[in-house]
């Protein structure tokens, strides 16, 4: 009985393509007792022995198996217990599972942010730069930046094979989308060039509020009570920043130049949140359904052919005299796809609310590239203002962070 139902000890050599070649040694025995299965029941001494390969296949988790060669069995006939080749299944998962563990990536702790944080240093110095070129239009700038981003982004279309008009369903939006953040990235500029660096980036840093509302109406998300607290502490800083008169009197102070380009680069900055905010609607609408690439290819294309038109009615076609100039140009291009780079890179990696609050660094460089680099200090109502916007934004940002992880 020592012997019964007793699988002898085989060996495996693994084959390419899945492929596992198992040599059973089987037993033989004399005459059936009756036993249906195949394996004996008696106390029978084992007669012959003979050496079956087999191979064992997998295809899609499913085991297959398929003889090659076979010995000529004696007269009579005979029986044979045939185990499966468990030890195979288990050495392939095994090695399938070390395979899996080597392949992924270990994740770095704080890489992400580290990601945003360097996104809103090249987006600074290109605010910085914008501001210091003298005598070329906004608009013009604008439509370099996009020149040279169309040059940077064709070859990696053509590299990855996504095509230059993506999904024919989707069109509609991506042109959406590429008029409205050129739209919004031209304001800016103007901004800038119209009004003090830190009052401007702190106006356009309002825009994630602004998209909540906007994602409510039309993508039909939640809104609270919240959300509404926190525009009106938007609105407020904007009030400050801008600093009407009928407010603040006919001697406003802090301001640079005279109260009508600060006007006029205050309300720039404001219809730029809104641009903004409607972008990342759009996008919010396309989801993953096409390529980052090709979403800021229709950016730069749109907002190229945009900028030319819109420079050709005005006759603002200017060539920058001084060298440096011409240089920071097309710095500004290159430092623009690498801060969409890096704030896309921390998108993936972070949650959405971590990643608002390191932007919130934009601010504070804002602040002291205004000071160290053009000389000039803010007011106190300017700091009071970007405060209440920085409050603002933050607090969406929380909110939602709070919300994604109950959910989680």
């Amino acid at each position: 009985m020592a012997d019964r139902d007793h699988c002898p000890p085989e060996s495996a050599l693994a084959a390419p393509e899945h492929v596992t070649v198992v040599f059973h040694k089987v037993a033989s025995h004399g005459e059936n007792s009756g036993s249906d299965d195949g394996r004996w029941c008696g106390d029978h001494e084992p007669s012959k022995e003979r050496t079956r390969l087999r191979l064992w296949q997998d295809h899609d988790g499913d085991a297959e198996e398929e003889e090659t060669t076979d010995s000529k069995l004696p007269e009579g006939g005979e029986l044979e217990t045939l185990c499966p080749p468990a030890s195979c299944v288990s050495r392939k998962a095994a090695s399938a599972g070390q395979s899996a563990s080597q392949g992924k990536p270990k994740r770095c702790p704080g890489l992400g942010l580290f990601y945003a944080f360097l996104s809103s240093v090249f987006f600074s110095i290109i605010a910085l730069m914008v501001k210091t070129i003298q005598g070329v239009h906004a608009i013009e700038i604008s439509g370099i930046r996009c020149f040279f981003q169309m040059l940077f982004i064709a070859p990696l279309l053509i590299y990855h094979k996504i095509g230059f008009l993506g999904p024919r369903n989707k069109r509609l939006y991506l042109m959406l989308r590429g008029f409205l953040g050129s739209n919004a990235m031209i304001l800016l500029f103007y901004a800038v060039q119209q009004m003090p660096l830190a009052d401007a980036t702190v106006i356009m840093f309002s825009n994630p509020v602004f998209t909540s509302l906007l994602a409510w109406v039309f993508l039909k998300e939640k809104c609270t009570i919240w959300d509404c607290v926190f525009t009106v502490f938007t609105l407020s800083g904007v009030v400050l920043i801008a600093r009407p008169p009928f407010i603040f009197g006919e001697h406003i102070q802090g301001i640079e130049g005279n109260y009508t380009k600060h006007i006029k680069g205050t309300i720039a900055a404001f219809a730029g949140a809104i641009g903004a905010a409607c972008t990342m609607v759009v996008l919010r609408k396309l989801g993953k359904s096409v390529h980052y690439y090709l979403s800021v290819w229709y950016y730069a294309v749109i907002g190229f052919l945009e900028c030319v038109i819109a420079v050709s009615v005005l006759g603002e076609w200017t060539i920058p005299s001084c060298g440096q100039d011409r240089w920071m140009l097309m710095l500004i291009a290159v430092l623009g796809i690498a801060g969409q780079t890096f704030l896309t890179k921390a998108l993936q990696r972070e949650k959405a609310g971590p990643v608002a609050l390191t932007r919130t660094v934009d601010v504070v460089l804002a602040f002291f590239f205004q000071f160290v680099f053009l000389g000039q200090a803010p007011s106190w109502w300017s700091l009071g203002g970007a405060l209440f916007i920085v409050l603002s934004t933050s607090g969406v940002a929380l909110r939602k962070w709070y919300s994604n992880s109950r959910k989680s």
